[in-house]
């Protein structure tokens, strides 16, 4: 019944919605997308907190995953066990930190941008990674995306699921699977709908 989206992480950004942010992320939960990760890296922690709370039962009331953002504190007070990082953050962590993480999380998502990333992501206990850019986007004017091939590359040599972002539509979402990838991330197209 909720297959068109099975392949879709949605990455928020309520700076992008036109309306009430909640209204919007029903909408877009109720839709049964594969993840959401909780961005909003603009909010400070109190203020993430409340958000993430709400998202939280709304995903959970329509079983879909969600992960937050670098808030690894926050995710563990509220119950979380996803969680999603940047490489430069797994590399500032000591290593009894980075042992954590598989005991704290079921799933760690990390952002990667090269070979050499997703490496260390997989090796610090990633259970899916986020590769990019792979089109020019809005967001990323200028920076020239990476493309198909490099999507192929990546995902041949990597053992877990690997999410395609920048630039990521519906049209564009078969072209990334079929270089491999689990799926792709949107961003702008969920927070206007």
């Amino acid at each position: 019944m909720y297959k068109k989206y099975e392949h879709t992480i949605v990455i928020t950004n309520r700076t992008l919605v036109q309306g009430d942010f909640f209204e919007q992320m029903q909408k877009v939960i109720l839709l049964h997308p594969h993840a959401v990760i909780l961005r909003e890296k603009d909010l400070p922690d109190d203020a993430y907190e409340v958000v993430a709370e709400k998202i939280l039962d709304m995903c959970r009331e329509e079983d879909v995953n969600c992960f937050l953002h670098s808030r690894i504190t926050i995710a563990k007070s509220l119950g979380c066990g996803r969680i999603h990082l940047s490489i430069p953050v797994i590399e500032e962590m000591k290593e009894e930190e980075q042992r954590n993480l598989r005991k704290d999380f079921q799933e760690i998502s990390v952002s990667c941008h090269s070979m050499e990333d997703m490496k260390t992501a997989v090796k610090n206990g990633a259970t899916q990674i986020i590769l990019g850019t792979i089109f020019e986007t809005e967001c990323k004017k200028g920076l020239k995306g990476k493309g198909l091939e490099f999507v192929r590359e990546i995902c041949k040599a990597c053992p877990v699921p690997v999410y395609a972002i920048g630039g990521i539509n519906m049209e564009r979402l078969p072209q990334v699977i079929d270089a491999g990838a689990a799926g792709g991330c949107m961003m702008s197209g969920f927070m206007k709908i």
